[in-house]
């Protein structure tokens, strides 16, 4: 999303991370949801294609991972910096939630 987009919908700089954020955390329930999936599947068939995206997810998710690592969003290795961005992805999730209400 542009600058000039960001600012007239009042999101500023954390968009890109808010986004990339819901990105990894709905990835993640999706790859938990599949492995789930499998284990209460009946047919081979059916198993199959759920390794299948269940392959899928676990690429996406790395391919988000380091999209976040590199673009400084996400810190998996230091707690501490991994910690201030969550508390400002939340503010920001706030702040978007409470301008939405007004």
């Amino acid at each position: 999303m542009n600058n000039l987009m960001k600012n007239i919908m009042g999101l500023g700089g954390m968009t890109d991370k808010v986004i990339a954020t819901d990105f990894l955390i709905s990835t993640k329930a999706g790859i938990r949801n599949l492995a789930f999936a499998i284990t209460e599947t009946a047919t081979p068939e059916l198993r199959a294609g759920l390794r299948e995206e269940l392959r899928n997810s676990i690429k996406t998710h790395e391919r988000i991972t380091n999209y976040m690592i590199a673009k400084g969003m996400y810190h998996p290795n230091n707690l501490s910096e991994q910690l201030e961005v969550d508390f400002q992805i939340t503010e920001t999730a706030l702040n978007l939630s409470s301008k939405k209400n007004e």
